[in-house]
């Protein structure tokens, strides 16, 4: 059988065989997918990818190598739904990072996430403001689920309409201990008028901030370390 022959029937099996083990561990949609998961699928595809193109592989080391891997991964799918404690070793759990409305520093630390990637992932659940969040919780996805303060999260037709007409976005004007100077010269403000903000609220350092959110028509948020 010639190469391409060869290669039409291996990308045949290995689609196939692929298609039968994810079906059989009922893998969960690619958004929800965790670390553990995303790897398995990573190195999934390397077996059979890389079988496909190396001549001395043929179909029964392809399927070895695919039906162990899958295998393995069924047996720790069991194994976690039996052994509730190992769930965490597979499937790492949620972590609240924001509690509330204070932000959970050493949460944030141990799972990897920055005030930026955190902003990020609020604003894709229309939250533009860490002042509107009562609890965040990083869930073992990546992705955030966040319940807003009582007035964010369900206002009434004459808090909505006051809303509408003065939607403002918050500014991080510290971040870590670091003053975001672009953002406070778009508010128009220096760092004597942010320093006189934190000495308001007994702050006397801004390194001993670690965020502080500013909103037009509102007192600055701060929270120290």
């Amino acid at each position: 059988m010639n190469t391409y022959g060869s290669i039409f029937i291996e990308t045949f099996f290995g689609f196939f065989a692929l298609l039968i083990i994810s079906k059989v561990l009922g893998k969960t949609q690619i958004s929800q997918l965790t670390a553990f998961d995303f790897i398995s699928a990573l190195i999934f595809g390397e077996l059979v990818g890389n079988a496909i193109y190396d001549d001395k592989v043929g179909i029964k080391q392809i399927a070895f190598a695919v039906f162990l891997w899958g295998a393995l991964l069924y047996v720790i799918e069991i194994f976690t739904q039996k052994f509730k404690a190992t769930r965490s070793i597979f499937e790492g759990r949620p972590a609240i990072v924001i509690h509330q409305g204070k932000l959970q520093r050493e949460v944030m630390k141990k799972n990897k996430l920055d005030i930026n990637q955190l902003l990020t992932l609020l604003r894709a659940k229309n939250a533009f403001s860490i002042k509107e969040v009562e609890y965040a919780v990083l869930e073992t996805d990546g992705t955030v689920s966040v319940l807003k303060k009582t007035f964010d999260q369900s206002p009434t037709r004459q808090d909505f309409n006051l809303l509408a007409k003065n939607v403002t976005l918050g500014f991080t004007l510290i971040n870590d201990g670091q003053v975001i100077k672009d953002n406070l010269h778009e508010i128009n403000k220096d760092e004597a008028w942010l320093k006189n903000e934190l000495k308001k609220q007994k702050i006397n350092a801004i390194e001993d901030v670690f965020y502080a959110e500013y909103k037009e028509g509102e007192a600055l948020f701060a929270q120290t370390y």
